[in-house]
């Protein structure tokens, strides 16, 4: 999830808010201390135990930061986002033998400051060994069987009508294909540069010295110049990278783990993408995407409630009254047809509600990814 964070006023306030709010707890002890800052990454144990391993992630720069551990082809393991300056978040992942990177990326761009990690040994009881977490898993991958037949077919639809020049078909098939991709943005987030390729932003891929590809390159040829001249390749290549993510999810799905980080980080797309409007900034769709996230998160929560209620009922609770109220919140600028709001059609005020909102449920799915790693 490569953002770019803007500086919007009540937006800015909005995303400010949630990374406060979101800061996880201490760590458990054993914790693995990383100190961020804008020209380093300094990782205090880098020789590690298999097993699970709880990062400490603090920003000492003056950017907003992320952190992330890669397996081979930079393979997503784990990631935290959007870490202020001053802040402190957690990042726990299940590690096997082998050799990763930690990265630390100032700005949230780029490939990022990198460390090597070696992990030796084998867990005394691996997380994907724990029978109600591989059913979590399991559970979780036939929902993702059942977004990405859809994904593709739209996404079919949405190439076709572009390499034909239907530029109101193709307007309204953009939002509508995207919900399938954005409620299963996780699996995408693990494969390296597939999901930049295919999600990122313009600002994003400047900053990073790469061409501008993928859904948004389409949208602003759609919304800014209203043809579609120019755009076979991209659409072609939409397409291709499309199938090749769902090919990819069916090979490496979600661990467990994995899966309760994702629900986070779904929330944390909401917070520095949808919420200050910059996700779908030519279109303005960014209910659509705002609304199915949401739906991807409440997935990834439904496939990991019977650990949760067994590690941690009250949490449960919270977290079913937390999401009913975004959702209730979210959902008066639905129609009747199943269109919504257009995102500048939206009240600083109205903005600000969801911000809350997305808020309050950011805390207590912080916690999710420590409960499923002391349920092993």
């Amino acid at each position: 999830m490569k953002r770019t964070l803007a500086a919007l006023g009540l937006a800015a306030v909005a995303s400010a808010s949630l990374s406060a709010c979101a800061e996880e707890p201490d760590a458990s002890s054993g914790a693995i201390a990383v100190a961020a800052s804008d020209s380093s990454c300094s990782i205090s144990s880098t020789d590690l135990e298999a097993g699970p391993a709880t990062f400490k992630v603090t920003n000492k720069g003056s950017r907003v930061t992320e952190f992330y551990v890669y397996a081979d082809g930079d393979r997503i393991m784990g990631e935290v986002e959007n870490v202020g300056p001053g802040l402190t978040r957690n990042l726990v992942v299940d590690l096997t033998k082998g050799t990763y990177e930690g990265a630390c990326k100032p700005g949230m761009v780029g490939d990022g400051i990198r460390e090597t990690l070696k992990v030796t040994g084998e867990a005394a009881k691996p997380l994907s060994d724990s029978e109600e977490l591989t059913a979590a898993a399991d559970s979780y991958e036939r929902y993702v069987e059942s977004q990405t037949g859809a994904l593709i077919d739209k996404t079919t639809e949405f190439v076709d009508a572009v390499k034909a020049g239907n530029v109101d078909e193709a307007k309204t098939l953009f939002p509508v294909a995207r919900t399938y991709w954005e409620r299963i943005e996780p699996v995408a987030e693990i494969f390296g540069d597939l999901d930049p390729l295919t999600d990122g932003r313009e600002a994003d891929a400047k900053a990073e010295g790469r061409d501008f590809t993928g859904w948004h390159r389409i949208e602003k040829q759609l919304w800014v110049s209203n043809n579609t001249e120019g755009m076979d390749t991209y659409a072609d290549d939409l397409l291709k990278n499309v199938k090749t993510v769902v090919t990819q999810s069916k090979e490496k799905p979600l661990t467990a783990l994995q899966l309760a980080q994702g629900s986070k980080g779904l929330l944390d797309e909401v917070a520095t993408g949808k919420i200050t409007g910059e996700e779908d900034e030519f279109s303005h769709t960014d209910l659509w995407d705002f609304k199915a996230n949401i739906e991807g998160s409440q997935a990834a929560i439904a496939s990991l409630r019977p650990v949760l209620e067994d590690q941690d009922p009250a949490l449960v609770k919270q977290l079913d009254a937390r999401f009913k109220a975004l959702d209730t919140e979210l959902n008066q600028h639905q129609a009747e047809d199943g269109s919504w709001t257009f995102y500048d059609q939206l009240s600083k005020a109205q903005i600000k509600k969801l911000s809350d909102a997305v808020a309050a449920l950011s805390e207590p799915i912080s916690q999710v990814a420590s409960v499923v790693a002391k349920s092993a």
